[in-house]
């Protein structure tokens, strides 16, 4: 497929700006171009052509299925968009004035309220603007809170799981902790042993992702918050699991301090592309001091931003969080209203459904009943077949499915990490096992084709080699309007 700037023809045009009598301000010398801007020149029939192709080759929710492990890519309900684009939801400038932006204050207000009642914890803040940053904010809470009683300097580190997401290490360096890691049991769980050795007046906190990114709720939880909290540390609950707990458990029940939610994860806000999110943490009443400023508070039948607290960490996000994604987030809460444990009673059905029917084909690592998602691991067919995980996943795209996260978490060898989410038909489920029932055939009688694949996207399998080595991130086009293509180039 050509590039736009490879279809422009010199002299081409889509339209043109009306011309005004107006001077023409005179630029300082700095800012002036010294040649005009490099753009393609192509008319409108062809542009529209172009992105529609463009967009025919885009996969989402919206067009297959996408079991994509420890990322809950659901359907995003039409409705939430159309509360979404409500005139005085879609229209409100952020400086708006507090009398002028009642209906928001209150919507945020009462989102923060069913959060609250979600997660077991009293006090929740809307601002961080996705789970990553909700990570950063809840180890800044600790740190705020422990630096209050004087244990600062002392308490140090922060333990995650061996399975843990990538963000946590992460955010435990940019929050200036240091990193212990604990191992996983055979069967899945914390070492406890493990976790009783590395737990000291030195420890300020875990964070941890329950059920784990194995797809296991941890049987010993609350044997582990003991563990912490006779220490004096806190426990940071990592949400990116909770599609498989709502309405069932609560973190704060299990022990938990702190907890961050992704709304683009388990209350549906789309978030394919990269954005937008939302990471809103919720915390125990002794930690309410410290969350972010300003707060939507309640005062009588009026709502306001509250900035007098004096001991907030401050603001962590531009205004008050991303309020599209509240109006979405809060249309799916009140859609299901007190029936919204049957989201997460049937994301935990459909994956032990497909996990049942996988488990003979492919290996699996810990033979438990899984919660929201599963892993199983394509280590057999490498050492019968030499087929590997990523063969499986780039077969799979022939068969119109996204594939599933492969290669974590790092403690299964080959892993395929599989959440079919409750929105999903038993059809549509039907259809993926056999697809996947299909490859592990093929791994055995004809290797090759999972090698070759997939065969039938516009876009063969890539040298990844390469593509790490020699990084081209744009298109440096050729003469301006000669219609001609360049070579791409690396650049910044």
């Amino acid at each position: 497929m050509e590039l736009i700037f490879e279809k422009s023809r010199p002299g081409r045009r889509a339209g043109r700006p009306p011309r005004v009598d107006l001077p023409v301000p005179e630029l300082p010398e700095g800012l002036r171009r010294e040649s005009p801007p490099r753009l393609p020149e192509v008319p409108e029939n062809e542009i529209v052509r172009h992105f529609t192709a463009l967009a025919d080759r885009t996969f989402g929710v919206d067009t297959g299925f996408y079991p994509l492990g420890s990322c809950t890519m659901k359907h995003n309900p039409r409705v939430n968009e159309r509360a979404a684009m409500i005139p005085g939801f879609r229209d409100l400038h952020p400086l708006q004035e507090d009398e002028g932006a009642q209906g928001a204050l209150e919507l945020t207000w009462a989102l923060e309220r069913i959060l609250a009642e979600v997660a077991g914890l009293p006090a929740v803040t809307t601002q961080p603007a996705a789970g990553s940053q909700g990570e950063l904010v809840g180890l800044m809470l600790m740190r705020a809170w422990f630096e209050d009683r004087g244990e600062g300097d002392v308490r140090d580190t922060i333990i995650t799981a061996d399975t843990a997401h990538g963000t946590n290490p992460a955010s435990v360096t940019m929050a200036g902790y240091r990193l212990e890691k604990v191992a996983t049991t055979p069967r899945g769980n914390l070492d406890l042993d493990d976790l009783r050795a590395k737990v000291d007046e030195r420890t300020a906190g875990l964070m941890l992702t329950n059920p784990s990114t194995l797809g296991l709720f941890d049987e010993g939880i609350e044997e582990v918050a003991e563990i912490f909290h006779s220490r004096g540390a806190l426990l940071y609950y990592d949400g990116a699991n909770l599609n498989a707990v709502v309405g069932i458990s609560r973190p704060g029940d299990m022990g938990f301090d702190i907890v961050h939610y992704n709304l683009h994860k388990t209350f549906s806000q789309p978030h394919g592309g990269g954005g937008p999110g939302a990471g809103p943490v919720a915390v125990r009443d002794f930690l309410e001091p410290f969350l972010p400023t300003p707060a939507v508070v309640r005062d009588g039948d009026v709502f306001r931003l509250d900035f007098d607290r004096p001991k907030s960490i401050g603001r962590v996000r531009g205004y008050a969080g991303p309020f599209g994604v509240f109006v979405r987030s809060y249309a799916f809460m009140r859609a299901y209203g007190p029936a919204l444990r049957e989201m997460s009673e049937m994301a935990v059905l459909n994956a032990n459904y497909v996990l049942a029917r996988l488990r003979d084909a492919y290996e699996l690592p810990y033979d438990r009943l899984c919660m929201h998602e599963f892993v199983l691991s394509a280590r057999g067919l490498k050492r019968e077949h030499g087929v590997t995980a990523l063969d499986v996943a780039k077969r799979l795209m022939d068969f119109g499915i996204h594939p599933p996260t492969i290669y974590f978490p790092l403690v299964v060898p080959e892993a395929l990490m599989i959440e079919p989410t409750e929105t999903e038909t038993k059809e549509r489920l039907d259809a993926f096992v056999a697809a996947m029932l299909q490859i592990a055939r093929e791994a055995e009688e004809a290797p090759d084709v999972l090698k070759d694949a997939p065969r039938s996207r516009p876009v063969r399998r890539l040298d990844e080699v390469r593509a790490a080595k020699d990084l081209v991130v744009r298109f440096e086009p050729g003469a301006r309007g000669t219609g001609e293509p360049a070579s791409a180039v690396a650049g910044s």
